[in-house]
């Protein structure tokens, strides 16, 4: 939680507040989604048909009522010290502040991802070096210079938090050494979210895999999320990349909800997010003939030993369409796939004409596995799916996602702040009232409900959180020290969203003044009025205020106040009469402009 600072506003409770529990109905069938969506925004373009080079912030922006949380992929630590920007030399057109700026303007929380890059090859043998980025969490020292690193790369950008996404240590350093380095990465996790949560910033971390042990199936258990799963605020699985060297699906759906069983027991379900691929692979199964050479070599790359081809989940209906394949839904892996034959004609590098046919077969999720596994948000209760990346789905599939979380929205909360008194003096008594209600005006009772005040030198604080009562009201007094901005806030849960109350201005309208002199004087005698203002801002010491002078024709005069406020003036009037007099302070942005009461004197 972010700290809370000292304002000049008291707060006193209402005694006796009641509440109960009332039960509330399911997701109105008009509720906007629930917003269970994020993904990652590449530095390079994510539509290589289109040619578009903002293609994950385009599909962000497109889809803002799916999606509150945002990880831009642009960023990678280099050393202890220094973490490079990949975006912008990717991007000459595309400034990332402007991008940063339309994300912000769309209300998303910016949570950017950092990847690994301090393993290097070494210069003398052509080596990956190892343990690099392990040996810079050893010990507390250089722990903490990590940790400074990340800490102040988000404070200095603003950033909601970061997204560790370190993969190099797990694959480069081999699994010898995961025993040596969880060690440290559970030392370093908890002190980045130590230092992240004092900022009021979130710590975000992405992974392979991980399985219950007792299974026989481990993962990739250097994560450790049982030990992180307390300290961390989300966890992003990448239930992608099961089949890499052999043809076969993404991500079976068995084996994605094998790794949500157990990332549930070890971490509160509303931190995990299941990843979604927004990719599929095509593998060569069989050749027939010789492929050719030229122009384009095609014999280390048309096999089927060769890595598996890339492919867009929104070019994939395409392809099938340009062979005459047809994409079949493997319902055992939630997956859709399809074979084709492709021909390569050219020649051999000596010149002879040559033609083979490649068998190949494409795995990929389309809108219905995309529908599945967004189901398991409301089965395991989790926080929602990231994909990886936004961009590259087809819109069916985004849609496929939206009916889910329409049909799993939480219900609306409707928030109302009123209050007896939008202007009062200086230390004077406002009551303010929040009412939280369903759509269909049915209370919502005991609603935890903070209350958060700004003022012109503060920013939004949180001063106090209750519960509503049987009548879905928090109700409370406040004791004013300047204007001041109020609302109440109700956190978001699974049943229901966040409930949020307008912004109420409450005026401490006027400053304290009062003055006093004699009801009595000779006429020629000088005699002396006595006044104060309260409060008298510091920097208001020697600052001349308005003595006014009511006598048919007005007149004033200026006089000085001390550091306490406080004057004496001394006036002398020749003709009999009764004189009434005023001292005023004038408006700024905090008060509005006051006066006393009127002082009569008699002159005789």
């Amino acid at each position: 939680m972010r700290p809370t600072r000292l304002i000049a506003l008291s707060l006193i409770l209402m005694a006796s507040l009641t509440s109960a529990v009332i039960q509330t109905p399911q997701a109105l069938a008009d509720n906007p989604p629930r917003k269970i969506l994020t993904g990652w925004i590449p530095y390079y373009r994510t539509y290589p048909s289109a040619g578009k080079q903002n293609g994950g912030l385009d599909s962000a922006l497109a889809n803002a009522d799916l999606i509150k949380e945002v990880m831009p992929f642009w960023y990678a630590l280099d050393s202890a010290t220094k973490i490079s920007d990949l975006y912008t030399p990717a991007n000459p057109s595309n400034a990332i502040g402007d991008t940063l700026n339309k994300l912000r303007l769309a209300g998303y929380q910016i949570i950017p991802t950092i990847t690994d890059s301090t393993a290097s090859k070494d210069p003398k043998t052509g080596s990956t070096q190892k343990m690099v980025l392990s040996n810079l969490m050893v010990d507390a020292p250089k722990r903490d210079l990590l940790v400074k690193t990340i800490t102040d790369f988000v404070t200095t950008n603003n950033f909601d938090g970061i997204d560790l996404d370190f993969e190099n240590f797990a694959y480069v350093d081999g699994s010898t050494s995961w025993a040596t380095t969880q060690v440290r990465f559970i030392a370093f996790m908890k002190a980045l979210a130590t230092s992240l949560h004092a900022q009021g910033k979130l710590l975000s971390l992405t992974t392979p895999p991980l399985f219950d042990p007792t299974t026989g199936k481990k993962g990739y258990w250097v994560y450790s999320w049982a030990d992180l799963g307390s300290v961390i605020d989300r966890l992003r699985i990448m239930t992608y990349d099961y089949s890499t060297s052999t043809p076969g699906p993404i991500g079976p759906i068995t084996w994605v909800e094998q790794t949500v069983q157990y990332a549930i027991s070890v971490v509160p379900a509303s931190k995990i997010y299941v990843g979604l691929p927004g990719y599929g692979r095509d593998w060569v199964t069989s050749v027939q003939g010789v492929c050719p050479s030229l122009p384009i070599n095609y014999l280390g790359t048309v096999k089927t030993t060769a890595a598996a081809a890339t492919v867009v989940m929104r070019d994939a209906p395409a392809l099938a369409a340009t062979y005459l394949a047809t994409p079949q839904y493997q319902a055992k892996y939630g997956e859709t796939s399809f074979t084709y034959q492709k021909v390569y004609n050219g020649t051999t590098a000596d010149g002879q004409l040559t033609q083979c046919t490649a068998t190949r077969v494409v795995w990929y999720q389309d809108a219905q596995g995309f529908a599945l596994r967004a189901n398991l948000v409301a089965k395991y209760r989790i926080g929602g799916v990231s994909q990886w990346t936004l961009g590259m789905e087809d819109p069916a599939a985004t849609e496929a996602i939206r009916t889910v979380a329409k049909s799993i929205a939480p219900d609306v909360v409707v928030a109302n702040l009123t209050s007896d008194a939008s202007s009062t003096v200086y230390g004077g008594l406002a009551n303010i009232s929040g009412t939280f209600t369903l759509p269909d005006k049915r209370p919502l009772a005991g609603l935890p409900v903070r209350i958060e005040v700004k003022t012109a030198s503060t920013d939004w604080t949180p001063i106090f959180t209750g519960v509503t009562n049987v009548s879905g009201i928090l109700a409370a007094p406040m004791i004013l020290g300047e204007n001041t901005q109020a609302r109440m806030i109700s956190d978001g849960t699974w049943e229901r969203a966040e409930g949020r109350t307008t912004e109420l201005l409450l005026q401490a309208a006027r400053r304290l003044t009062w003055l006093k002199g004699p009801t009595s004087v000779r006429r020629g005698v000088a005699f002396q009025l006595a006044g104060s203002i309260t409060p008298i801002p510091s920097a208001s010491q020697g600052q001349s205020f308005k003595l006014t002078l009511f006598d048919g024709a007005k007149s004033s005069q200026d006089v000085t106040v001390d550091t306490s406020g406080n004057f004496v003036a001394t006036v002398k009037e020749s003709v009999p009469g009764i004189y009434r007099f005023s001292l005023s302070a004038p408006a700024d942005s905090k008060f509005l402009a006051s006066s006393s009461a009127i002082l009569a004197v008699v002159v005789r």
